[in-house]
């Protein structure tokens, strides 16, 4: 038997990718050319190096246990640590094994001894306790009963009263698995969603190499027809459709009429409402992953592994700019207004750009690990970051260092999300507020005036990997791999609402009337949560 490097090297993009090591994952595949490979994702099994290698780990151990007859007597298998089998040889791990045989027949005889000195003293005791019972008076023998403990007596009125309150429910609702119906289509994990600005529509993004399209019905959720699905296909050298790989992002325009899709084969594409595909973007030389449009909708502004980020003319599809001032990939985009932008990369760096300017308006250092995720507040004054060394920050055009440094997570935060509040939003009377997720399993909420934290929430047990506030401020969702996700209010930071999926979560998102919640899973299904009723749709 013998394994290929390209089959290794797929294995190995697998474990990244279900591990959550999202932009490892995408960075190895791509160096790799996973993507050029003919392997079906769907049919190799999660967790799949971690089971091949704990095999070879068996293998060797059982080798070490062999005798000079090439078996394993009963009783006398020995088991050996991870670390021993990875570092050692077969001769030196024969050698552990008949060392720790010798040591455990030397504690053999120990415990017999002990055990032999055990029996007499038990005997030696009960040959006291009864000579003692002998002496005592009846009247002794008759007054040896036994009395409650106080915690009895305190456990048995709880019985009574009906139980104890620490273990009664939360008051918030947890949704039954009864109440969810799935949506089924995708045939690999569902990376991302993003609900229409002007309508019902839900579209999500999958490994499966497909973008799809669902008619999700106002009010009360019912039954939802078949999705659209968009298939993601090059031209091979034979001039035959392959597949293109994972759908890494997706972002609809203003007015909900066009889906934007970027890949893992470093192709944008624009979709129409119905599926039809309009253009297909090629110039970057790696895969997407950050796509976003503008306000106005004529212009489309990418970020790649191939370090470069890109404005594109949503008409024509031709290449408006391309900006290469990044040493490393580019993690995420975001626009400011319709013509200026930043973007983050692994280099640590953010640059603040304009179209038909060479040079960046503004460079941001600070950050000393990669950065995830950017994103301007409603009015574009303040720009937020969030990066792998454990804090967010919040910057200004008008100086170059950051005005506040966010520090309190243990772990690296993922992403981040402004509140719609405060000026230049639809709630303007809000505090503007920022939320900032964490592989620490815990969101922050902070007040960005000050910038101190105000609630830490804390319910989830596993990464959480996407935040989004309700379309009035009021709520915030979130969804992490522990498979929850949970509703939250922004007021007191109280857990209001829960669901427990299948799978882990890779993203939530509200729709534009603020009554459902979405959120894809890696079991390859989306559902979607009608918070008024908390009825589910999955």
């Amino acid at each position: 038997m013998s394994i290929t490097s390209d089959q290794l090297n797929f294995l190995v993009y697998r474990y990244l990718q279900e591990s959550g090591f999202l932009h490892s994952a995408f960075t190895f595949g791509y160096e790799s050319f996973v993507h050029k490979s003919n392997i079906n994702g769907s049919t190799v099994p999660p967790g799949t190096l971690i089971s091949f290698i704990q095999k070879g780990l068996q293998y060797l151990e059982l080798e070490a246990n062999l005798n000079e007859a090439g078996e394993v007597s009963i009783g006398e298998y020995t088991p050996l640590s991870s670390q021993d089998m990875l570092t050692r040889d077969t001769p030196e791990l024969k050698s552990i094994v008949k060392t720790q045989r010798d040591q455990v027949e030397k504690e053999k005889v120990k415990d017999k001894e002990r055990q032999r000195e055990e029996e007499r003293q038990r005997e030696r005791d009960f040959q006291k306790e009864s000579r003692a019972r002998e002496r005592e008076p009846l009247e002794r023998k008759a007054d040896n009963g036994i009395k409650p403990m106080d915690e009895d007596k305190e456990f048995a009125a709880s019985n009574h009263n009906g139980g104890s309150k620490s273990h009664m429910p939360g008051n918030y609702a947890l949704i039954p698995e009864s109440q969810v119906t799935t949506l089924t289509g995708h045939t690999s994990e569902v990376f991302i969603c993003a609900w229409s600005p002007a309508s019902s529509l839900l579209a999500s993004g999958s490994g499966d190499s497909t973008a799809r399209i669902w008619c999700v019905p106002g009010g009360d959720v019912g039954t939802v027809k078949e999705a659209i699905t968009l298939k993601h296909f090059n031209r091979n050298k034979d001039n035959k459709q392959e597949k293109s790989k994972d759908v890494t992002t997706l972002d609809w325009n203003g007015d909900g009429t066009l889906l934007a899709t970027g890949s893992y084969d470093g192709q944008a594409r624009i979709w129409s409402r119905d599926g039809k595909l309009r253009n297909t973007l090629n110039q970057h030389k790696g895969p997407i992953f950050s796509l976003k449009w503008n306000k106005k909708g004529d212009c489309l502004l990418s970020g790649s592994v191939d370090r470069t980020a890109i404005i594109w003319d949503a008409k024509t599809g031709e290449v408006k700019q391309q900006f290469e001032h990044h040493s490393a990939p580019t993690l995420d985009v975001d626009w400011r207004n319709n013509v200026s932008f930043a973007t983050c990369s692994t280099d640590e760096m953010i640059y603040v750009c304009k179209l038909g300017e060479t040079t960046p308006l503004r460079q941001f250092q600070g950050h000393k690990d990669e950065v995830n995720a950017i994103k301007w507040d409603p009015s574009g004054n303040l720009l937020a970051s969030c990066s792998d060394d454990k804090t967010a920050k919040i910057w200004s055009l008008k100086q170059e260092t950051c005005i506040h440094d966010l520090v309190g997570h243990s772990k690296e935060i993922y992403t981040i999300k402004w509140s719609p509040t405060g000026p230049n939003s639809n709630n303007p009377n809000g505090s503007l507020t920022l939320a900032s997720a964490s592989f620490d399993s815990t969101i922050k909420l902070w007040d960005v005036d000050v910038g101190e934290c105000f609630h830490s929430l804390t319910k989830h047990t596993e990464p959480v990997y996407s935040v989004a506030f309700s379309p009035n401020g009021e709520f915030l969702a979130s969804g992490s791999f522990d498979k929850c996700v949970h509703i939250w209010s922004v007021r007191d930071g109280s857990l209001v609402r829960t669901y427990q999926g299948s799978g882990g979560i890779f993203e939530v998102c509200w729709n534009k009337d603020g009554d459902k919640v979405a959120a894809c899973f890696s079991n390859n299904t989306v559902c979607v949560i009608d918070f008024n009723t908390g009825r589910v749709l999955r």
